[in-house]
Order: structure tokens, then C-alpha cells, then sequence
């Protein structure tokens, strides 16, 4: 009996001691389950966060409300822009048509005064003409009068062209006649000039009335 005793105590112990293990390894295993779906759950909010954070980063689409907002008032910038060319156009192109305007009507005024002395002299030699006795006095002031004149056309850029001797030129000299030249060296050139021609610059004024020899 008493050798029967002392092995159900030991079985007994042995028992509580394969209990014992059992629980702690079922606690150990819930442990471990429970840190592990801890640790799931962390790595899905991070993951959310991240995600979280890429969304609030990312650049946020315009909508097409927003984007046909912005186009029209795109159009409309450019409207005015065109506009305000527009006028500006049109006001320099009135400009441009008074001052073109303006110098037909006043271009030669600067021309016109720079005359204006030869007439004065030309009216004071008159009036001294019916008084006058000495003919080369006259002359001579009238020979002042005609410098004074060529003097007021070259300052415009008038100048005489010098017709006779020279080469018979249609781009200069309009021929009025021709006539027998005096020599063989005058065949072809200009023996006579009718009416004297300008220069104006480096463009004819006016071509010189000339006769041509043949």
C-alpha cells in the first residue's frame, strides 16, 4: 500500500510537471501568435502611412471644370492682347498718313523760304530799272541775283548738268533734233543744249533739250 501511495504521488507530480509544460508551451505559441499579429498590424499601418503620405505628396489632378477654367481664361489674356495690338497698329498707321500727309503739303517749305531773299532782290533790282542809266550796273546786279539763285539751288542739291561736248546719254539728254555735227569727233555727241537739265543729287531733275550731232 504504501509503495502504491508514493507511486500515485509521483505520477501525480509528473503529471502537474507535463501539465505545467504543456500550458507553457501553449503560452509560449499564443505568445508568439499575438506578437506576430502585432507586427503584421504595425507593417500594414506603416504601409498605409506611407501610402498615406505618397497620396498627400503626389501633385493632385485638375479636374476638367478646373482645366476648361484656366483655357478660357487663356483665351480671353489673348483676346485682349490681340486687341491692344490691334490699336496700336491702327494708331501708328494714322500717324504714319498725317506725316506722310503733312510733308506733301509742307515738303518743299524749307526750299520755298531759302528763294524767298533771291525774290527780294529780285524786286529791288526791278524797281531800280527804269531808274537806272548805267546798263552794266544793272548787268552786274543781275549776274549777283542769277549766283545768289544757283547758289540757293545747290544748298538743296540742285545742281546745272553740262550738256555740250559730251556723249549723247538717254538716261540724261532728250534729244529735240539732230543736225550735221561739225567733225567726225562730234558724231554722236550733243553740238547744241536747248534747255539746260538738273541734277537732283544723284537723280535727273529734269533731262536737258539737246541737239545731237549726225
Amino acid at each position: 500500500m504504501k509503495f502504491g501511495k508514493e507511486f500515485v504521488r509521483r505520477f501525480s507530480v509528473q503529471k502537474q510537471k507535463t501539465m505545467s509544460n504543456k500550458e507553457k508551451e501553449t503560452t509560449k505559441e499564443q505568445e508568439l501568435d499575438t506578437e506576430k499579429v502585432v507586427n503584421e498590424t504595425a507593417e500594414t499601418e506603416n504601409a498605409n502611412e506611407q501610402e498615406t503620405a505618397n497620396e498627400e505628396e503626389a501633385p493632385k489632378e485638375k479636374t476638367t471644370e478646373e482645366l476648361l477654367a484656366e483655357a478660357q481664361a487663356e483665351i480671353e489674356a489673348l483676346k485682349t492682347q490681340q486687341l491692344y495690338k490691334q490699336a496700336e497698329f491702327e494708331n501708328f498707321r494714322k500717324r504714319v498718313i498725317a506725316e506722310k500727309a503733312d510733308l506733301i503739303l509742307n515738303g518743299g517749305k524749307k526750299v520755298l523760304e531759302a528763294m524767298l531773299p533771291v525774290v527780294d532782290d529780285l524786286e529791288r533790282a526791278m524797281m531800280h530799272m527804269d531808274k537806272a542809266e548805267d546798263v552794266a550796273a544793272v548787268k552786274e546786279g543781275v549776274d549777283l541775283i542769277y549766283k545768289k539763285f544757283l547758289q540757293v539751288l545747290k544748298a538743296q542739291g540742285v545742281t546745272p548738268m553740262e550738256a555740250t561736248g559730251a556723249d549723247f546719254n538717254t538716261d540724261f539728254h532728250e534729244a529735240v533734233t539732230q543736225f550735221p555735227a561739225p567733225n567726225d569727233e562730234m558724231k554722236g555727241k550733243v553740238i547744241d543744249c536747248t534747255e539746260k537739265g538738273y541734277m537732283l543729287n544723284d537723280s535727273v531733275l529734269r533731262f536737258a533739250k539737246v541737239v545731237v550731232g549726225i
